[in-house]
């Protein structure tokens, strides 16, 4: 009996034993955050060592980012013994305010961390942990203040990386860096306080591609917290990894050429090669030098400026603005009207004014003529036959059964869905479907003639200038593409999984061979409406549009459009230019602009015949500025 008292007494005393260790090991890790700071200070021996961002070069082998050094000057709180604060102030240049006003900042920047458990309070800021006190200090900076900071114990320089931009071009490309949040440091362990991530463009879109992989040094410290060298001479120490080179499909070359065509318009250029669906220029206008956004002082300098700038260079035309197509977009009615069997490569329809407007011409016997000379009634009838097909005794349900089916062969042309570049702020456009009418109209409350200003990219339709040449480069291909994207490579490892996929349209290849020859003769043949975009030696297929333009109900001066690929076989380039405010047509201004682009991209330069109209474009003034 004794025995099994003992035995129990002595099961007791393991099991409270047990039960105050498991208790005390909850307060530890989750109550009391002691313990937590206790674990930080450790941690902090271990000094993480951040590799430059990637180098970033163009198609042609031209370095477009690449990282200068810069410093900063960092503080560690424990450290700092008698601070003499005029002097210090007067070392960086600064007042005795300003230090003190930014020892308050630091503090107040690392914001609080409450206990879920406790309630508890707490500042996230630590004594021990270095902070960047000075950030982005020149070289020459740097070396007026480095001699003297032995008198200023708890502060010391650090080598820190920025970006460079050697061409001022493509900052709506490129995008730019800033000082990492609160927030991103937490949702990520990769960032600390002053590190800088991705904010635009491919710096965005690629971040974890660009920032490589940190490295860590152990050091030893003394009782004092003073460091004394490396744990076991540096044997458990790691490199850091600067991220492989990126190579972009662009041509910073021709992407300045653009730029400058562009200035003092509002507008863009989108340029892409069609074999591999590689942007090769993404313009912009108006735009601004990237090197305006490096580094957080040029930020705060810079930055509100460009947002309240009323032409808004910041913004992104080619991938944001959502424009009507006008006479572009008939290439595609021209492709769904024989592909559906509505029409043959030689259907004729009279240019019948009272249907629809248009200019004089002859009417037009064949595919090829209607997209030759941009016969306005010819595509009516062609999408009418599409929209209506007799299908469904009532007219509204006939329309509603052909326009879902027109919306899925838009869709297949990349129109009215998101194109998966890889760059942030891409906008899908807008083809209209059955849901979107019956939201204005009702159900079965809409027909064709309700909707017929679709037919010549008016009314409803919006696509972007992305989308736009990207609808060059599937003429170009005769049916196919490939998502237009701007990384070629990430180090040797070629374009990603996603950009090697082929994409077909709804629409067989046979088919497109009219309408390629029609777009011949917009260029070359007479009665063709881009005779401007005429290159000696070289084949352009193009296509001109007229987009109407009103603020309100007040008619504005129209936009001008076009869209090409060459050459005629074998194409090298697809382009679509976009010109807003300009007047005229698209033959006036888009397509003499686009030809230039076509020609310096092909040639390497501008044939002496062309200068003249190299020089129009150059010194025209056409959009609207504020």
């Amino acid at each position: 009996m004794k025995f099994d008292s003992r035995k129990y007494v002595i099961i007791t005393f393991f099991i409270v034993i047990g039960v105050i260790y498991a208790f005390k090991l909850f307060y530890m890790q989750v109550v009391d955050d002691t313990w937590k700071l206790r674990a930080q200070q450790i941690a902090e021996k271990r000094r993480e060592i951040t590799p430059p961002r990637a180098v970033v070069f163009d198609r042609n082998g031209k370095k477009i980012i690449s990282n200068k050094t810069y410093y900063n000057l960092m503080m560690v709180e424990n450290d700092i013994v008698d601070l003499d604060t005029a002097a210090f102030a007067k070392l960086i240049g600064w007042t005795r305010e300003e230090v003190r006003n930014r020892f308050k900042a630091i503090v107040e920047g690392e914001g609080k961390y409450t206990n879920p458990h406790t309630g508890k309070t707490t500042s996230n800021y630590q004594t021990i942990r270095a902070y960047p006190f000075v950030k982005e200090l020149t070289a020459d900076e740097m070396s007026r203040i480095a001699p003297h900071l032995e008198n200023f114990k708890g502060f010391y320089e650090k080598v820190a990386s920025m970006r460079n931009y050697p061409y001022s071009n493509g900052a709506n490309i490129l995008g730019y860096l800033s000082e990492a949040t609160r927030e991103e440091i937490n949702r990520d362990g990769f960032y600390k306080p002053g590190s800088m991530i991705g904010r635009a463009g491919i710096e965005k879109f690629y971040e974890k591609e660009f920032r490589g992989i940190k490295g860590v040094r152990y050091i030893v410290s003394s009782a004092m917290n003073n460091t004394v060298g490396s744990f076991e001479d540096g044997k458990y120490d790691t490199l850091a990894v600067q991220a492989p080179a990126i190579h972009l499909g662009l041509d910073v070359i021709l992407q300045g050429y653009g730029e400058e065509l562009l200035k003092n318009k509002k507008g863009c250029i989108v340029a892409i090669e069609p074999n591999t669906g590689q942007i090769i220029a993404l313009v912009s206008s108006p735009n601004y030098d990237p090197n305006l956004l490096i580094g957080n002082r040029k930020i705060r300098a810079n930055y509100p400026a460009l947002v309240n700038d009323p032409n808004k260079p910041l913004f992104p035309r080619p991938l944001a603005s959502q424009y009507m197509p006008g006479s572009t977009f008939k290439l595609v009615q021209s492709l769904i009207g024989m592909q559906e069997g509505v029409i043959t490569e030689s259907s004729g329809f009279p240019c019948n004014k009272s249907v629809v407007g248009c200019h004089n011409h002859p009417s037009a016997q064949s595919v090829s003529q209607a997209v030759q000379m941009s016969c306005n009634p010819y595509f009516y009838a062609v999408t009418r036959r599409i929209i209506e097909q007799n299908k469904k005794r009532s007219s509204f349900e006939d329309a509603e059964i052909g326009l879902k089916r027109w919306a899925k062969y838009m869709n297949s042309f990349g129109l009215g869905v998101k194109l998966d570049t890889d760059i942030p702020g891409i906008r899908p456009g807008l083809i209209p479907t059955p849901a979107y009418y019956d939201k204005w109209y009702g159900h079965h409350q809409w027909k064709f003639s309700t909707i017929r200003s679709i037919s010549i990219g008016q009314g409803e339709v919006q696509l972007t200038p992305l989308q736009l040449a990207n609808l060059a480069a599937i003429m170009a291909n005769r049916g196919w593409y490939y998502t237009p994207h701007f990384v070629k490579s990430i180090g040797e490892d070629g374009p990603l999984p996603a950009y090697k996929v082929r994409h077909k349209t709804m629409v067989e290849k046979r088919y497109f061979l009219p309408v390629i020859e029609g777009m011949r003769r917009v260029v070359h043949e007479a009665g063709g409406t881009a005779r401007l975009a005429r290159i000696e030696g070289i084949t352009v297929c193009g296509k001109t549009g007229t987009v109407e333009n009103y603020i309100g109900s007040v008619k504005q001066k129209n936009h001008s459009v076009f869209i090409a690929f060459a050459p005629m076989n074998n194409p090298q380039i697809a382009i679509s230019v976009f010109i807003e405010n300009a007047g005229g047509g698209g033959g006036t201004w888009a397509a003499p602009t686009a030809s230039l682009m076509i020609e310096k991209y092909i040639n390497g330069e501008i044939s002496e015949k062309n200068k003249p109209k190299e020089k129009r474009i150059l010194d025209a003034k056409l959009s609207l500025f504020e």
